[in-house]
């Protein structure tokens, strides 16, 4: 079968990598290594990009134009397995500490002195070998905040969404690659 045609189904969820944003979109093949795994997914994976449109014509209707004038994307997971120094990648002012000899690390979240200052490169990974793979690959970071539920019967799932930032000169916010048949 071919792969990524329109006659293909995307079915399930995938996986998301992380890393620190130094300037240049990484390749796929150096985000998505276990070092970068930022955690297991529970409820999917969203993408949204959503347009601000300016709309003009004319009184008669013979001359119509419509341009983009804002435009935003934001990728949000639902992390079903994360710690402490996950977390502060998801806030701007946070940090984490480990004392490895008394196994203990200490999670600091607030304060303007836990300032960061840091854009994330997200990947999400979606595998499908029969289909072939999608990545979705975004700069950004973190702009829901946190909040973190412990009920009964349920796990805690930390909901980070993403907000991209543009990440080439030509104001790119999403890299959409798709796995598709060697000509």
């Amino acid at each position: 079968m071919a792969k990524r045609t329109t006659k293909n189904i995307t079915l399930g969820s995938g996986k998301a990598y992380l890393m620190e944003y130094e300037g240049t979109m990484p390749t796929t093949a150096q985000i998505c290594v276990e070092a970068n795994l930022l955690g297991y997914i529970k409820g999917g994976a969203t993408l949204t990009y959503t347009e601000t449109t300016y709309e003009e014509k004319d009184d008669l209707g013979y001359v119509h134009k419509i341009i983009t004038t804002e435009e935003e994307a934001k990728m949000k997971l639902g992390l079903i397995t994360w710690n402490g120094t996950t977390l502060t990648k998801f806030v701007d002012r946070g940090k984490t500490t480990e004392d490895a000899q008394n196994g203990i690390r200490t999670t600091k979240i607030g304060g303007a002195g836990n300032a960061q200052g840091k854009s994330y490169v997200l990947c999400f990974l979606h595998e499908d070998k029969t289909d072939g793979n999608v990545w979705v690959m975004i700069t950004g970071r973190n702009t829901a905040g946190l909040s973190l539920v412990w009920g009964t019967g349920a796990g805690t799932v930390v909901e980070p969404e993403f907000t991209a930032q543009l990440h080439d000169s030509d104001g790119t916010l999403i890299e959409f690659i798709e796995e598709i048949s060697a000509a």
